[in-house]
């Protein structure tokens, strides 16, 4: 079985970090798969991310979405794992955090 894969791919967003791989074993779908870590000052919380096959140019060509958790905390991270199409023209992927709402931290004393 040949597999292929890039690994260490990072991606920033304002108040995110994801890191992510990419299997393109097969010839229809890639799997990502990475971790989002929360840098912003609050906790997250109903996060999803999506992942886009994306051309030379940057245009997107397919995407997929995956919900990755209820809450991640401040500094914390959490695993995600998504399919997307492979389509002809893809020269690359793109993921982002996609929707999520602001939470807050409860500190203590």
């Amino acid at each position: 079985m040949l597999l292929i894969a890039s690994a260490g791919e990072t991606e920033a967003q304002d108040g995110f970090r994801i890191t992510y791989e990419v299997d393109r074993s097969r010839p229809d779908r890639a799997r990502l798969t990475g971790r989002v870590v929360n840098d912003r000052a609050e906790d997250v919380l109903e996060v999803s991310v999506t992942a886009e096959a994306l051309d030379a140019r940057g245009k997107v060509l397919a995407r997929g979405i995956a919900y990755v958790d209820s809450r991640i905390a401040r500094g914390d991270a959490r695993p995600f794992s998504l399919s997307v199409p492979v389509v002809p023209g893809t020269a690359r992927f793109r993921v982002v955090v996609s929707s999520f709402r602001a939470g807050y931290s409860i500190q203590g004393p």
